[in-house]
């Protein structure tokens, strides 16, 4: 078993005195220090630095090449030109990298947060699957592109809870084909959901943020809502192709028909402006809440919000117990939640300046505005009313799967 404090040591080294060493020189060093180790030191070697084992095995016999067998200085101290050397798979064959993520993503599972992905199909099912589509790449090539691109082997994690539904995996698939098709025509995708109500007022926010030593931001010791100053609702969107974000904060009740009215205002504000010459729209949501799929309102107000703006509307729910994997909350409620902790949301117009200051992965600051409408709760929808919703369900699952058509005026 390698040690690894003598792998540490030999890193150090390496990073040291690796920009100064030619590849001639690079590969003796790495001899000398494994001939030094004995036992094991050809290993240590190659995992302290990087370098191939045939490449330190080659040192070696240059090191020990007798001196009346000539070695010529051309044969020894040869240095490729930069960007020598044999090119790999993934830059001669340039979509080899795309094609591989294509079959991982659909299956990847685990943390939606987690910077690590890991996927359930192994390499050789993998290099099979891509030598079909005519890429010549072998398993071990398969995990090191993997290992590249931040890909590891993970054992399962006990993150969810309740019942997992038997057709989960293929809700998944399918989201993902329809979010592939509708970005392949250049429709848009937005990803919908309420954040978590926000009190406002002098409430603790969790998180920390950097203040004078003993000195921390003082709240209070309570957290009763304040009936005056209320709390906050925010409902989100996020675009998956333009990677924007747009929140509308309410004030009242978190109802179909605020979710809805949080859609129109970012196609308006927003959303045409991007997509001039869009037809159709997709939206993927969480199966319950305000914009439930059994939310007979929330299907009434998309059909209203079809007629006004003349797009097919298409939605596609997540199914039970997975609402975290939908794009908007590890790709901008995280995001908003990192910008404001540590901080106290004592008004309205510090939660809109806290979520207006918040950038999205490409940098985008997403645009946010006030709702100060009232909501009611409770509103039912009668057999009449829904049967007159233009509602066209999917074959598969219909009850997840829809898409609601606007009404000839």
């Amino acid at each position: 078993m390698r040690d690894p404090l003598i792998v540490e040591s030999l890193r150090r080294k390496y990073q040291a005195l690796g920009p100064t060493m030619d590849e001639c020189l690079r590969r003796h060093w790495a001899a000398a220090e494994a001939l030094e180790l004995q036992w094991g030191g050809l290993s240590a070697v190659a995992e302290a630095t990087g370098l191939s084992l045939t490449t330190i095995r080659r040192g070696v016999r240059e090191l020990h090449a007798p001196p009346e067998v000539p070695v010529s200085p051309s044969s020894r101290r040869r240095i490729r030109h930069p960007g020598g050397g044999r090119k790999t798979l993934a830059a001669l064959d340039p979509t080899l990298l795309s094609h591989l993520e294509m079959l991982v993503d659909p299956v990847t599972r685990g943390d939606p947060e987690s910077p690590l992905r890991w996927t359930c199909k192994s390499t050789r099912n993998l290099a099979d699957a891509l030598n079909l589509q005519g890429h010549r790449i072998s398993p071990g090539t398969v995990a090191s592109m993997l290992k590249d691109c931040k890909y590891s082997l993970q054992a399962n994690r006990k993150t969810r809870e309740g019942l997992s539904h038997p057709d989960r995996n293929q809700q998944f698939e399918h989201i993902n084909d329809r979010v592939y098709q509708f970005l392949t025509r250049g429709q848009p995708v937005v990803s919908m959901d309420t954040k978590k109500k926000e009190l406002i007022g002098d409430f603790k926010n969790c998180g920390r943020e950097y203040q004078p030593e003993g000195c921390p931001e003082e709240t209070g010791c309570h957290d009763f809502e304040d009936k005056i100053l209320g709390k906050a609702i925010p409902y989100g969107l996020y675009d998956m192709t333009s990677d924007g974000g747009w929140v509308r904060i309410g004030i009242d009740h978190d109802t179909a028909e605020f979710a809805v009215a949080a859609l129109r205002g970012w196609w308006q504000k927003m959303g045409q402006q991007v997509y001039p010459k869009a037809k159709e729209l997709l939206i993927t949501v969480d199966g319950g809440g305000s914009n439930g799929r059994r939310n007979r309102l929330w299907k009434l107000s998309l059909q209203r919000l079809a007629d006004e703006i003349g797009l097919r509307i298409s939605v596609c729910h997540f199914p039970p117990g997975t609402s975290k994997w939908n794009k908007i909350e590890h790709q901008m409620f995280n995001r908003i939640t990192e910008n404001w902790r540590g901080r106290p949301l004592r008004s309205l117009e510090v939660i809109v300046n806290l979520i207006g200051g918040t950038k999205t992965r490409s940098g985008s600051r997403i645009q946010v505005e006030v709702d100060r409408n009232s909501y009611k709760l409770g509103i039912k929808v009668s057999d009449k009313e829904f049967a007159r919703i233009r509602i066209e369900p999917e074959e598969f699952h219909g009850e997840w799967n829809y898409t609601i058509l606007p009404r000839q005026s």
